[in-house]
């Protein structure tokens, strides 16, 4: 087993890493910002390093102080998180160069999967299913035009170099496409450097539905099932639960086993997530599930995975790091129940989900209970900086049924008292009592269509009222996890999720 850990992430998921390092007696090395100096998962690790100003881009996404912090502290190998540098190739070569062990896939894997348009080609290769549309490096716009006619409108413009709904655009007809691209293309090269597009045909009624997959390093893959993930703001996900509603076992085998094929393809080594998006015009139906992406690292959304299969995934992550075979064959893994997890956010609905920074002056949570898990990266006392996600917790719920797990989650939101601050707490109560969520009648522009309904504002100032507070000093997203089914009695923190979320986060 690795003897020590460096953590190259902050709040929640720096802490939901320790807890697991600490049961396995692994120490822990913390690294921090000058604002996360005080921070929860400083004061929880066995030593801490501090590597450089607030801004992610001047510490948490520095590598060569991450790589120097490790050589400081002694440490064997370095768990990336998610976000901040989890998704970066030349991160994992450059704790290979330092003689680190990087807890995640090989950097080839991470490279492959990093461009939309390649990462697809690949899974076409592998048979695994795609979403029609134009993947090609003809970037002239009258060549595009014509693959957006050939598809059929609507279509989807997306950024080959990213996620998190950056550079994406609905196209309707033919008028607005040269406006859209021209957007797109903007919009891709001011986020990730990069603005080549991709195109593909728009889903009217889609599900985003994933897979959790690990590999080990002789090649066996298995899944532990699906996540839905299809209730998202501003493309990025709000609840998850797992299993997705009304999936047949026929589907969810074909889904695991397009997973597994798309791990395979790539020599993938660790914990990943291939995501999905389903066409559900006509319910679910397993010809009518397409490739979307790759995530190469942890998800935000672990904890339900954990509590519907009653498995520790960052205990997985250590000892497939570590060099040992996979925990356990896929006959073993087993679905018990059901499970959804909640982001609780400082941020307001009603002023179009604005984030909300300032000193948590109240923060009160239900105890810990059969079924309940709380996982939180900050205490009543500490503030919600501008600098990275708003995340204030995730509550996650786990019953023998679907409705088990909606009510027990709602009341635990009912519960929690959250003051200096706005907090979406009451709006994620109004989405799991809502009549069509709780027959699962669900898609991703759920928010959108039920705004009304749920006291939302229209979604250009949400849009608007984001942008304006990431101007004004908010940058990297961050987010959340914790212990299989209990959170810790300390209520170590949650946040860390930052570049690259996928329809994610």
């Amino acid at each position: 087993m690795i003897r020590k850990v460096l953590i190259a992430n902050r709040g929640e998921i720096a802490c939901r890493i320790m807890r697991t390092c600490r049961r396995l007696g692994v120490a822990t090395v913390a690294v921090y910002s000058d604002a996360d100096a005080g921070a929860l998962h400083v004061r929880m690790a066995d030593e801490a390093i501090g590597i450089g100003p607030a801004p992610a881009r001047d510490s948490y996404l520095v590598i060569e102080r991450i790589i120097a912090a490790a050589g400081k502290s002694g440490a064997d190998a370095v768990h990336p998180g998610y976000g901040f540098l989890s998704e970066r190739a030349e991160f994992a070569e450059a704790c290979a160069a330092a003689g680190l062990i990087f807890i995640g896939p090989p950097p080839a894997a991470i490279r492959a999967m990093g461009l939309k348009s390649a990462a697809k080609a690949l899974m076409i290769g592998a048979a695994v299913p795609v979403v029609p549309g134009y993947h090609g490096d003809n970037q002239d716009e009258a060549h595009l035009l014509g693959q957006a006619e050939a598809i059929g409108w609507p279509i989807l413009i997306k950024a080959v170099a990213g996620g998190g709904g950056k550079g994406m655009r609905r196209v309707d007809d033919a008028a607005a496409f040269a406006a859209a691209v021209d957007g797109a293309r903007r919009e891709a090269a001011a986020a990730f450097g990069d603005d080549r597009v991709l195109i593909e045909k728009y889903l009217v009624r889609p599900r985003h539905i994933e897979v959790q997959i690990f590999a080990d390093a002789s090649g066996e893959v298995v899944h532990l099932f699906e996540r839905d993930c299809s209730i998202q703001r501003r493309h990025q996900k709000v609840i998850e639960e797992a299993p997705a509603p009304g999936m047949a076992e026929h589907m969810r085998r074909a889904m695991g086993e397009a997973a597994a094929a798309a791990a395979r393809a790539i020599g993938y080594v660790g914990a990943g997530t291939i995501e999905f998006i389903a066409d559900v015009t006509e319910g679910l139906r397993p010809d009518r599930f397409y490739f979307m992406e790759m995530n190469t690292r942890l998800q935000v959304e672990h904890p339900v995975t954990e509590a519907v299969t009653g498995q520790d995934l960052v205990e997985w992550q250590l000892r497939i790091a570590a060099g040992e075979p996979l925990p356990l064959p896929q006959e073993r893994i087993a679905l018990s129940g059901h499970a959804v997890e909640a982001r609780l956010y400082a941020e307001d609905p009603a002023r179009n989900f604005m984030p909300s920074a300032g000193q948590l002056l109240r923060l009160s949570f239900p105890d810990d209970g059969e079924g309940l898990r709380i996982d939180t990266g900050v205490a009543e006392g500490d503030s919600v900086t501008p600098y990275y996600d708003p995340m204030i917790a995730k509550v996650i719920a786990h019953g023998p049924d679907r409705a088990a797990a909606l009510e027990r989650l709602a009341t635990a939101l009912d519960a929690i008292e959250v003051a200096g601050v706005q907090s979406n707490t009451p709006f994620l109560a109004r989405v799991l009592r809502h009549r069509d969520f709780v027959h699962g009648d669900i898609d991703t522009a759920f928010l959108d269509r039920h705004a009304i309904d749920l006291k939302l504002g229209t979604p250009g100032t949400m849009i608007a009222a984001a942008a304006a507070f990431f101007q004004g000093g908010g940058g990297s997203r961050s987010a959340g996890s914790n212990d299989i089914m209990r959170s810790s009695p300390s209520r170590e923190p949650a946040t860390a999720e930052s570049t690259r979320s996928s329809a994610d986060f």
